[in-house]
């Protein structure tokens, strides 16, 4: 230890090496140190293996190595992952061991190779940058079923914290959303900059030379005037159509949309639920990203189509549901997998519930009568009318619960299916509403 420390040790003068001998210095080392971080992984994945860390008080391997190392407890239980990970890619082990690939993009390979074609993959990594493989890798996996799960997570995350601070006199403001969600709040940042609803930096009585607004200042500024003009009623009907007024771009390859093999920036159910309902410009695109042909810019659902859609639901049809604003078309068969942009085909969600439909495992059904009706992630019917006691019981001569207060009223296990009458489970009746 004590020699290498002397081997590398700086020289008295800084002129006693050449910039390329430095580079070539710096290189090697980065290509010694990768293989010694894989050499090291594969000994964690020994110790794991062997239980050497129950010598110690803690739970995991992670713990111990978190502890012993001075990690933290995350990228500690990274580090065991990517070493089990690794034992079934010996392309990638051996591209590791050997310094051609850094941990960093080791740690975005294995979350992926091994559902999909690690030679590809890993002759993309060897010539790619870090930030373009963590791309890679992170649109293969919103391909797979399970992506749902973190779009479901980043949902429940979702939170905003207002903080004042009355010794400055100003608001902090912190927000978390779903990242399709924080795309439109800067879409709508940006064209209130562009709007040129911000301060010019003189108001105050400031220097002109000092009028230059920073970028903060220009977003904070945006975002007031976007909320003025809320307040002052600028939100539009909730039952107006009108024209854009963002566009998200979002790549999803056409075969994985379909159910194949591709990638997509964002889980496929968040993306079939984006497009639901709104404007499609279809981008051809070659196999390193550029645009071959844009297609013209085509509505999933038409203005008429909208309204005759309104005239039937009048709202959001999940059962239960009363809300009239901030409501999507919803297609029942999605149109990705060819269900026809119809009214037979579609109706109205508001944006809770159809989250719920495309990423929270809830389902809509037809019945053999061609009545729509809801489902549970666990298959049971949501009753249109509300439950009732003999729906929440398996066996309809069960004792009454009210004679023993000490009997718990428990989850329901009853299995609803299309067998019951869907009387209370169907579309609202339409009503009579006259057209302006």
């Amino acid at each position: 230890m004590a020699a290498n420390a002397l081997r590398w040790a700086a020289p008295a003068s800084s002129d006693e090496r050449s910039i390329d001998d430095l580079v070539s210095l710096i290189v090697n080392l980065d290509r010694q140190m990768r293989g010694d971080s894989y050499r090291m992984l594969v000994l964690v994945r020994e110790l794991d293996d062997r239980y050497g860390w129950s010598k110690w008080p803690v739970a995991s391997c992670a713990e111990w190595l978190a502890w012993y190392c001075s990690l933290s407890l995350s990228a500690a239980r990274e580090k065991v992952r990517t070493a089990h990970a690794l034992r079934a890619l010996p392309a990638t082990s051996a591209a590791f061991a050997d310094g051609r690939l850094s941990y960093s993009k080791v740690r975005a390979l294995t979350r992926v190779a091994r559902e999909h074609d690690e030679d590809l993959l890993l002759a993309y990594a060897l010539n790619a940058s870090q930030a373009q493989v963590e791309q890679r890798c992170a649109q293969i996996r919103n391909v797979a079923p399970e992506s749902v799960d973190v779009a479901r997570r980043a949902w429940e995350r979702r939170s905003l914290w207002i903080s004042r601070n009355v010794a400055r006199g100003t608001v902090l403001i912190s927000v978390e959303v779903p990242a399709e969600e924080g795309e439109l709040v800067a879409q709508a940042l940006d064209r209130a900059v562009a709007a040129g609803e911000v301060a010019s930096g003189i108001e105050l009585g400031a220097e002109r030379e000092n009028a230059s607004t920073p970028w903060q200042a220009q977003q904070a500024d945006a975002l007031i005037a976007i909320v003025k003009a809320y307040v002052a009623g600028g939100s539009a009907d909730s039952d107006a159509v009108c024209a854009d007024h963002h566009q998200v771009v979002v790549h999803v390859d056409a075969a994985a949309l379909h159910g194949g093999a591709g990638r997509s920036d964002l889980p496929l159910e968040t993306i079939k639920r984006l497009t639901c309902d709104c404007s499609l410009v279809a981008v051809v695109e070659d196999e390193r990203g550029t645009p071959l042909d844009v297609g013209r810019k085509q509505r999933n659902v038409s203005t008429a189509l909208r309204r005759a859609l309104w005239a039937r639901d009048r709202g959001c049809t999940f059962p239960g549901c009363h809300r009239t604003r901030y409501v999507d078309g919803h297609h029942i068969e999605h149109w990705a997998n060819r269900g026809e942009t119809s009214l037979d085909n579609m109706t109205l969600l508001c944006s809770f519930h159809h989250r719920l439909l495309h990423e929270g495992g809830f389902r809509m059904r037809n019945d053999q009568d061609g009545e729509m009706y809801f489902e549970r992630p666990d298959g049971r019917v949501i009753p249109r009318g509300g439950y009732r006691y003999e729906d929440m019981v398996d066996d309809p001569g069960a004792p009454d619960l009210g004679a023993d207060p000490s009997m718990e009223v428990r989850e329901p296990r009853a299995t609803y299916g299309p067998r019951r009458s869907f009387s209370s489970a169907r579309r609202r009746p339409p009503r009579s509403r006259v057209s302006a």
